[in-house]
């Protein structure tokens, strides 16, 4: 069977017309796309017009030169002009400090005229092996970038005018631009994650990784080799090795989130890796450097855990750099409205009910609550109103605020589809009352019209 030929450009430079031949008969069925040049004057336009992944050059074109510093010259042109491409030089002379030199300038490889076709294949194989892996790690630095770029939008911008919040946003302008440690504190909801985003991408390492890691969702028997990694066969389920998010994180950000919640022996082998700048897998003896930022959070209180004996002082003052305290929603009830209406926007376009708007006594009646669960309740609030609404005008009585029954906050992972949302919250309303329809309907804020209407929608009456 024929190999397939390299999906690859290669751009030959030599004044010999001979030499051009010779070389394309060799590799014409080896690589995609090649081509010939005999004036090296014409390099720069080659090189942007082909944008080829290895360059075979001549380091003499003049008749009689020796020397090869005219392709020296143009090597050095090649790498100034596209540095990703690789350059094998070729020379009649076999000059060994001119090969040395062009491998200083930039060249992989180098050939002597004549050459052994085994030798020149195998050298081209090389480079553009090489080429291959450069550009395919390039791609996957910049699918990470923009991944990460996406999932940094995705969470949104924190939003706020009150004088509290004002002192949260000077903070982070201010610690984002340092390499310090930050502890975020504050209540479920209160948007703590969103610091740490917005800290990242004010920072130096916004081009690179923010990891996220819940330490309250991580069994105290995996947690080492989550944090750390393992090597394979170092417990019974390491069928191979495997970086913790320590190393997933190098270069950029690590979050750990509800760091109060770690156990005395995991919080030291933690302040071991922050102390020493490395980690040491699970199952391995030698250290790994890890270079990141570090930012922790909890909503529980570090300072009396320390008076408790529950929580290392020591690990508090490494990840206690600079504290930023978020206060709870009830605290800062003038940003209500701001909030509430950028929820609303947001959901309006997600379920595509464009122009809804929240009337005064609806924005009075969120003010009026003491929202235990700060500003992801409202969130919550405000896509339940939306899901349900019937008119463009949000009222009092479509802002179903949580208390005993239907009106518990959505699970911040759920996948919500309005129709399916709608037919279940109908459901769990007429279960709650015994398929009352007026209480039921009460209970979702809706006339008892509308329940009937929407019961006939969905095949329940």
């Amino acid at each position: 069977m024929k190999e397939a030929a390299l999906e690859s450009t290669v751009l030959i430079v030599d004044d010999e017309e001979d030499i051009l031949l010779t070389l394309k008969m060799l590799l014409k069925s080896k690589v995609s796309h090649l081509y010939t040049e005999s004036n090296p004057y014409h390099l720069p336009r080659l090189l942007r017009q082909y944008e080829p992944d290895l360059v075979l050059l001549d380091l003499n074109f003049n008749k009689g030169a020796i020397k090869g510093e005219e392709g020296l010259h143009w090597l050095g042109k090649i790498k100034e002009i596209r540095p990703q491409t690789q350059v094998i030089v070729i020379t009649a002379h076999g000059d060994i400090e001119i090969a040395v030199r062009a491998l200083k300038v930039g060249a992989v490889d180098f050939l002597e005229k004549p050459w052994r076709n085994e030798k020149l294949l195998s050298a081209v194989q090389s480079a553009l092996n090489l080429s291959l892996s450069k550009r395919e790690i390039k791609q996957l630095q910049q699918t990470r970038l923009a991944l990460n770029e996406q999932l940094l939008q995705q969470s949104g911008d924190i939003l706020g005018e009150s004088p509290a919040m004002q002192d949260v946003f000077r903070t982070i302008e201010k610690v984002a631009a340092t390499e310090a440690n930050v502890l975020i504190l504050g209540e479920n909801g209160t948007g703590k994650e969103m610091v740490a985003r917005a800290i990242h991408r004010a920072s130096s390492r916004h081009k690179e990784v923010f990891i996220n890691v819940d330490l309250g969702s991580i069994p105290e028997s995996l947690l080492e080799s989550e944090l750390f990694g393992h090597k394979k066969g170092a417990f019974t389920d390491a069928r191979e090795d495997r970086i913790g998010r320590f190393q997933s994180a190098h270069g950029g950000t690590l979050f750990l989130d509800e760091i109060g919640n770690l156990s005395l022996a995991s919080q030291s082998k933690l302040l071991s890796a922050i102390q020493n700048k490395s980690i040491v897998p699970v199952g391995a003896n030698q250290p790994v450097p890890v270079d990141l930022r570090l930012i922790s959070a909890t909503n529980m209180p570090l300072h009396e855990m320390v008076q408790q004996k529950t929580f290392r002082q020591d690990l508090l003052y490494r990840i206690n750099t600079v504290a930023i305290q978020l206060p709870p929603l009830r605290e800062r009830i003038g940003d209500i409205p701001i909030l509430a209406n950028h929820f609303l926007d947001q959901n309006a376009r997600k379920y595509q009910k464009p122009d809804l708007v929240l009337a005064p006594e609806a924005l009075q009646k969120l003010e009026m609550h003491d929202w235990p669960g700060n500003v992801r309740e409202l969130r919550h609030v405000i896509e339940r109103a939306v899901i349900l609404a019937d008119t463009h005008t949000l009222m009092a009585e479509d802002i179903l605020l949580q208390k005993e029954g239907i009106n518990q906050p959505l699970d911040d992972d759920q996948s919500l589809n309005l129709d399916h949302m709608e037919r279940q919250y109908v459901l769990k309303a007429l279960r709650i009352h015994k398929g009352n329809i007026t209480r039921a309907a009460e209970e979702l804020g809706l006339t008892r019209a509308a329940l009937y209407r929407r019961l006939e929608k969905f095949g329940l009456s």
